[in-house]
């Protein structure tokens, strides 16, 4: 009978401790979450919730992590130092370092001024509150193509099962070949390869099935080297990437820096930029009417 009331007295204590632990976790967790929720869709009302990682009068520069830190930095580095300048706040380029970095502080809305992707675009000018400013002029266009000697895959729904190159998503070639297919158990098999031209020469040296290229690419590949592909299936036409400025730039803010980049001097600060990722062609004025909607692409991405 001692030794039951032993292990009762135990038992209760052990309960005891474990509610308690529980409590104390959940506590601990709450805090966490509540300290991530750094920002309100505009459509719930009220100014955008965000964390600020510096001094309030810094902007953050980013874009998505395409090249490596020190690239990086000689493509961006630049344009921050230059519209430091031209609004008189201090702008820093930050670098991710890896795709889920940038995600996640691109969903807490952390960046100020963002180069990326239309869909991109869209999504913060949807939920945090973000304008866009300038774009790389012209349709963007993705394309499906296969080797042209393949005579088995002919449209887009043959490439189902099937190795196809491409960036990983969320690039927006990929999510564009992956927007086509609904049953998930009808589905490519995306290779993930870094470089357009890599991915286009993943056909042709039989690594792939098919692979997901921009047209512009395309066309430049196929210039040089002839034509070695056949397109079985091309995309929507879309904005091409854009730079979008957030919620704790100003109105008037925004007018000096769309002016500024579009100046003389703005042109030369942003050549690098331009020539790896506009084609060599100036940015014009562009509004979030033009990516209304492309947020969709996202739909089947984690945190979208």
């Amino acid at each position: 009978m001692i030794g039951f009331q032993h292990r009762s007295v135990a038992s209760f204590l052990a309960l005891a401790l474990g509610t308690t632990l529980v409590l104390a976790i959940s506590s601990s967790m709450a805090a966490e979450l509540a300290t991530k929720v750094s920002f309100r869709p505009a459509s719930a009302g009220g100014p955008a919730m965000r964390a600020v990682p510096s001094g309030i009068d810094e902007l953050v520069l980013s874009a998505p992590p395409r090249e490596d830190a020190s690239e990086a930095e000689r493509i961006y580095g630049p344009v921050a130092e230059y519209l430091t300048t031209v609004l008189g706040r201090k702008v820093t380029f930050r670098f991710p370092g890896n795709w889920g970095a940038y995600q996640g502080m691109m969903q807490k809305g952390v960046y100020d001024l963002v180069f990326d992707g239309a869909h991109f675009t869209a999504w913060r000018a949807a939920n945090t509150r973000h304008t866009a400013l300038l774009k790389v002029p012209g349709e963007h266009v993705f394309v499906v193509v296969v080797n042209k000697d393949n005579t088995r895959i002919t449209n887009i729904k043959q490439v189902a099962g099937r190795r196809v190159c491409g960036y990983a998503p969320p690039n927006l070639g990929t999510l564009t070949v992956l927007n086509e297919f609904d049953n998930p158990m009808r589905q490519p098999v995306i290779v993930n390869v870094d470089g357009w031209k890599n991915i286009y020469r993943g056909v042709l040296e039989g690594k792939c099935d098919a692979a997901a290229v921009p047209l512009k690419k395309l066309e430049q590949f196929e210039k040089e080297g002839g034509r070695l592909t056949r397109i079985v299936f091309r995309g929507a036409s879309l904005p091409d990437s854009a730079l979008s400025a957030g919620p704790r730039i100003t109105s008037a803010e925004q007018d000096k820096i769309v002016r500024a980049l579009q100046s003389p001097k703005g042109e030369a600060i942003t050549a690098r930029l331009r020539a790896k990722y506009g084609y060599n062609k100036s940015f014009i004025a562009t509004n979030n009417q033009e990516f209304a909607g492309l947020s969709s692409y996202l739909k089947n991405e984690w945190g979208y």
